[in-house]
């Protein structure tokens, strides 16, 4: 099971993605809403938290996870505050019942990944693309929208094009016709 649970949440939060299975994880923990009282209402114990990046809206809530919870924090940066692994790029991490191969996805921040498992075809994007055919902003620190455009073409070489799900840092998700949002994206962000 995929849950978003910060969906409806009025908060400037990013999207947390709850994975229940044999590794209960969670994607992003978000910013200024009780994210542990969210996990506590579907499981009672949490295994990895996997980070998409390390902008405070998809990291803020790190630190009461942390107090609540004994696991591991996965991200690219390992030397962000709280990651206790490293996750570089072509490595993989099991979420959920899946492994999924983080791809180094650069142009929103450096440190941007998103996730992939061929075997369950779902994308974690973070904030690379969205649904509608958006792209994440380039405007902030460590953006630049020539890297960006080449994150996503790499995204569309690496993704199977039946891609089933596509779970957003922002917004939501996308269960239909994933690999053309990708694509809509990639063209979007070329002009």
């Amino acid at each position: 099971m995929i849950a978003n649970l910060a969906l409806d949440r009025d908060a400037f939060t990013s999207n947390v993605f709850l994975v229940t299975g044999e590794r209960t994880a969670l994607v992003d923990v978000g910013n200024e809403f009780d994210v542990v009282e969210a996990i506590r209402s579907h499981v009672d114990d949490l295994d990895v938290v996997v980070l998409t990046h390390t902008h405070y809206d998809h990291v803020a809530n790190l630190e009461s996870v942390l107090d609540a919870f004994d696991l591991d924090v996965v991200a690219f940066d390992g030397s962000a505050n709280g990651v206790s692994q490293t996750l570089g790029d072509g490595e993989t991490v099991q979420i959920g019942d899946h492994e999924y191969v983080a791809l180094h996805t650069p142009g929103h921040k450096d440190d941007h990944l998103c996730l992939y498992s061929e075997d369950a075809d779902v994308l974690f994007a973070g904030d690379l693309v969205f649904a509608g055919g958006s792209f994440g902003r380039t405007d902030l620190d460590e953006g630049d929208r020539p890297t960006l455009i080449e994150s996503i073409e790499r995204v569309l070489d690496a993704v199977d094009e039946d891609l089933r799900e596509m779970h957003t840092g922002h917004g939501p998700s996308v269960e239909s016709n994933p690999y053309q949002t990708i694509q809509m994206a990639y063209q979007a962000a070329q002009f």
